[in-house]
């Protein structure tokens, strides 16, 4: 069965399409592709896009050299194993398993190396974490033939937004009745004009 999906781009480009629909978690932007795919909408032509990254590192633990070296002994031994597996094919009928002796020596070399590494850095990073890159909200960009038919399915959960960006709403002016009370009168003269002649006052006779 051939696959008929869209051609993801090499190099980076912008994506392309109208925002049928934005939301706060990524698992409401999947649970809108999912429903999408339900409705045997086209997928290929949807993306989702996640604006105003971050990179959340968050610490799950404290290190100490009981904690590396078992950490490291446990990884050496998952080691072990694999490599015991692979001597195992090679062993005659009767022999004595290679199993044991991979794994402790896998776990010893790995319980070693974890704690030289840590004594190393010990002062720098005594702490275990776990890095994510998150977005503060996710858009689900479809091509505009489409945008239209996925807008109404996605009725259904929500979230649905145009593809344009909303213009600010302007206030309209505040009504006047009277015309002339929005231009005060001009104020009266406090004394004579300049220029004016200047008349005595006439003496009581």
């Amino acid at each position: 069965m051939a696959f008929t999906g869209s051609r993801v781009p090499r190099t980076p480009t912008p994506p392309q399409g109208e925002t049928v629909a934005s939301y706060a978690t990524y698992l409401e932007a999947q649970k809108a592709v999912d429903h999408l795919a339900e409705k045997a909408f086209a997928v290929q032509l949807v993306t989702i896009v996640g604006t105003d990254l971050r990179m959340v590192e968050r610490v799950t633990g404290r290190l100490s050299y009981p904690r590396v070296a078992l950490g490291g002994f446990v990884s050496g031994a998952w080691f072990g194993l694999f490599v015991g597996l692979l001597l195992s094919l090679f062993t005659a009928p009767g022999s004595s398993s290679p199993f044991i002796p991979a794994i402790l020596i896998g776990g010893a070399f790995g319980l070693l190396f974890s704690v030289i590494t840590y004594s190393f850095s010990r002062g720098r990073r005594d702490f275990t974490s776990s890095s994510q890159i998150v977005a503060s909200s996710y858009a689900v960009l479809c091509r505009t033939e489409q945008a239209h038919k996925a807008r109404e399915l996605l009725r259904e959960i929500g979230g649905v937004q145009s593809g344009w960006p909303a213009r600010p709403a302007v206030a309209p002016p505040a009504p006047v009745s009277d015309p002339r009370a929005a231009y005060p009168p001009p104020a009266a003269p406090s004394g004579p004009p300049s220029g004016a002649p200047t008349v005595p006052p006439v003496a009581p006779q």
